[in-house]
């Protein structure tokens, strides 16, 4: 028994180890970024200033847009409300200015050949489709949408989508933008193919946000990720017993995978499943590939063919 404890205490030591160093190395990598507050600069300015602002700023003006509509937005008191909100809240940006180095840093460590990119804040269009953008030399922060999900310019989007209007949601944003730059879309519409295309996003997570919880990763309340975990067997029957895996059906996506108030089993546990279980599902299986076969690098796993991956994980739901 002395000897078992032993073996499982020294694993436990040298994983720990193995962890601190990468995590050293990783907060040694130099990592300076420059913050632009378009959203001070467009709110702040009069409208005689505009055309000063768009040479400043092209790739925020879209040409065929007429300068009226600029104008508007400027002196609108909606906007003008939504912007003091935004104020209120990130006014200061210095935290997340320094939790975004810490995440770049990381992406610096596992994709070296990466752009840093000047980190440009903005108030949008309110749309939840595009909270972060991250494309090469640029980072888009619609900070509107970080307010808190209690925010009363919220009030028109349903409760699923207003839970992850939260600061904290900034990072894992940012990351699936990112992800989404590095990972090959699936090159079929199989439940599974889509299933671990999420789940290789939410590994990412899993290495580049090392302090956020796997509640913050995947955007769920601890009771809507304590109930996948508690269901994760059941789950995988479900979907192995309705042959769901290997189904094209264009419904799936929405059922299982796309942002929705419940995952839909069409049975009566659906309405305590939250949605999006199938990307926690595609999840676990990465993770199991990972554990099984780790001489296999980041990158190589995230380019393996889902099928393959799937076949090598020996993914088994717990109990």
């Amino acid at each position: 028994m002395k000897k078992y404890l032993f073996i499982i205490i020294s694993f436990v030591v040298i994983s720990c180890d193995k962890k601190s160093k990468v995590e050293n190395a990783i907060e040694d990598i130099p990592m300076t970024m420059k913050v632009v507050r378009f959203d001070q600069a467009f709110f702040e300015s009069k409208p005689s200033n505009l055309q000063v602002l768009k040479a400043q700023y092209p790739f925020f003006f879209d040409p065929g847009t007429p300068d009226e509509y600029w104008i508007e937005k400027m002196q609108n008191p909606d906007w003008r409300a939504l912007y003091d909100a935004s104020q209120t809240k990130f006014k200061d940006f210095s935290a997340q200015k320094q939790e975004i180095e810490a995440l770049f840093k990381h992406i610096k460590y596992y994709f070296p050949q990466v752009t840093t990119p000047t980190v440009y804040t903005l108030i949008s269009e309110v749309n939840p489709d595009t909270k972060a953008i991250y494309a090469n030399d640029k980072l888009l922060i619609a900070i509107e949408l970080y307010l808190g999900k209690d925010t009363k310019f919220y009030q028109p989007f349903p409760e699923y989508l207003k839970a992850n209007f939260e600061p904290r949601q900034m990072m894992p944003d940012i990351v699936q933008s990112f992800a989404y730059g590095i990972l090959k879309l699936p090159t079929d519409e199989t439940l599974l193919s889509l299933m671990i295309y999420s789940g290789k996003e939410l590994y990412l997570k899993d290495i580049l946000l090392p302090d956020y919880t796997e509640a913050e990763r995947i955007g769920y309340t601890n009771e809507q990720l304590k109930f996948c975990q508690e269901n994760e067997q059941y789950v995988w029957t479900r979907f192995i017993e309705d042959k769901l895996l290997f189904s094209s059906e264009s419904k799936l996506a929405n059922r299982f995978i796309n942002p929705a108030p419940f995952s839909k089993f069409y049975l009566e546990i659906d309405n305590q499943t939250p949605g999006r279980i199938g990307q926690f599902t595609g999840w676990q299986i990465v993770r199991s590939f990972v554990e099984n076969n780790p001489e296999v690098a980041l990158q190589d796993v995230l380019k393996l063919d889902a099928k393959q991956l799937f076949e090598r994980s020996k993914y088994k739901p717990k109990k």
